[in-house]
């Protein structure tokens, strides 16, 4: 799942992201960026946060899912300029309301930045995000010279995951890391 954060405590994680308005009334239809959309059947607001970062609190009137979307209705964005001035927001959540995962389970921004390194301790590099593939997750591990590594998210090769402390050890197969 895709989501971002920052590191105080007004931590956000992002559920949807707006990419255009539907119909007259100031719907703004939004791309999915959590695994858990029943949440939305309870959520009363969101924190819309622009893309220069600014943080505005929106009440959601109403909100429906079309096709793999949502479709939100919020309070005061009763026309289709008001809908266009949230095109491009984040819709978040506090970090703290977030989904509560399985032991071994983890979201996308708790892994990326996390260091890698190998069982003998040599430093692989930084997770720069996590590629999905409808199978197992990829991890995509930025090296010293900027190059990318893909290592899979898998039990066979993921030795250890401290999300605390920002650091994965894994244990590759030799010559996956020169692909």
């Amino acid at each position: 799942m895709s989501s971002s954060e920052s590191d105080n405590e007004d931590s956000l994680v992002s559920v949807a992201r707006a990419v255009r308005t539907r119909g007259l009334k100031g719907e703004v239809v939004a791309d999915l960026l959590t695994d858990f959309p029943e949440r939305f059947e309870v959520l009363e607001q969101v924190i819309g946060v622009n893309p220069s970062g600014d943080r505005k609190v929106l009440e959601i009137e109403a909100c429906w899912f079309q096709n793999d979307r949502i479709v939100f209705k919020f309070v005061g964005y009763d026309t289709i300029e008001a809908g266009k001035e949230l095109v491009g927001y984040d819709f978040c959540v506090p970090e703290i309301d977030r989904v509560v995962l399985e032991e071994d389970e983890y979201y996308d921004f708790e892994l990326e930045g996390c260091v890698v390194s190998k069982v003998n301790g040599e430093t692989v590099g930084t997770v720069s995000s996590i590629l999905k593939t409808g199978g197992t997750e990829i991890l995509v591990i930025k090296t010293s010279d900027e190059k990318d590594v893909l290592v899979p998210l898998a039990e066979s090769m993921v030795v250890k995951i401290d999300t605390a402390a920002k650091t994965i050890v894994i244990d590759p197969p030799e010559g996956l890391l020169e692909l």
